[in-house]
């Protein structure tokens, strides 16, 4: 790691603490909470895989007629990323991206899929992202969420881009989550293998290869104190907007939790 990247996670390291230590993981105790997180966060990974798009057409040729790339390391570093995660083996062995497998995962626990699909079928007709934003019926908490992603796709440089993509967004998922899901499988004897390898494999991908990889990648975008400014810059909002995200599943979370022990007590 160079000193340019470890400064840069040194100004951001409170905002990671604070991610990674967020109450929502405390209130996940049942598959109905889990169910909760997946149908909100289903959001963050899809929109996760247009920031990396992004990238490939900012750093790769993805046009005809094929022109070389300014930067042949940087469109190696993306193209590695994106096969991974626009076509990794799923649990059976399928090729699937990441987004389908966490589909498939929200199948598994029964978890609304309807929200994002819906979302993604509106998109198919309305063109403009930024006004199928505005027109949904999504919380506030994930229309900021989403704004943020876009306009810095549409408006931003690309290693503002990549900082986005590197800091606010890979490795924020903890092995803590991890845990709380074996321990949900645990205490309501069921299996939830789908969940599982996926968070498996993404905490895999990220540690071992993505992260290194995406920090290479900025530094080979960043080649003067502007830039990394910026990187910190982005990163900070990307990492506040993902604390916002949080903040309203744990939300959620407990105003279902209350409703349900209402209805309990009405029940007794």
């Amino acid at each position: 790691m160079n000193n340019q990247i470890a400064e840069v996670l040194g100004e951001i390291k409170e905002l990671r603490i604070k991610l990674k230590n967020h109450p929502v993981y405390s209130s996940l105790k049942t598959v109905e909470d889990i169910k909760i997180f997946m149908q909100i966060h289903a959001f963050a990974v899809w929109d996760f895989m247009s920031l990396l798009k992004a990238l490939q057409g900012k750093l790769t040729c993805t046009h005809v007629p094929w022109l070389p790339s300014k930067n042949a390391k940087a469109a190696r570093l993306i193209n590695q990323i994106v096969v991974d995660e626009e076509s990794d083996l799923n649990v059976d062995g399928l090729v699937k991206s990441h987004f389908e497998m966490y589909i498939e995962a929200m199948e598994e626990i029964r978890a609304d899929i309807t929200p994002i699909i819906t979302f993604l079928e509106q998109l198919s007709v309305q063109k403009n992202i930024l006004l199928q934003i505005e027109n949904s019926k999504l919380d506030d908490p994930i229309k900021n969420f989403l704004n943020f992603t876009f306009n810095t796709i549409m408006n931003g440089k690309t290693h503002e881009i990549a900082s986005a993509f590197t800091f606010g967004r890979e490795e924020i998922i903890p092995d803590m989550f991890l845990e709380i899901v074996k321990n949900t499988e645990r205490k309501e004897d069921i299996l939830l293998r789908k969940i599982n390898y996926y968070l498996e494999r993404h905490i895999e991908l990220d540690g071992d290869e993505h992260g290194p990889l995406a920090h290479e990648m900025i530094s080979d975008l960043c080649d003067d104190d502007v830039k990394w400014k910026e990187v910190v810059s982005t990163s900070k909002k990307a990492l506040e907007l993902r604390i916002s995200l949080w903040d309203h599943i744990n939300s959620e979370i407990t105003s279902q939790t209350k409703k349900q022990f209402s209805k309990d007590l009405i029940l007794r």
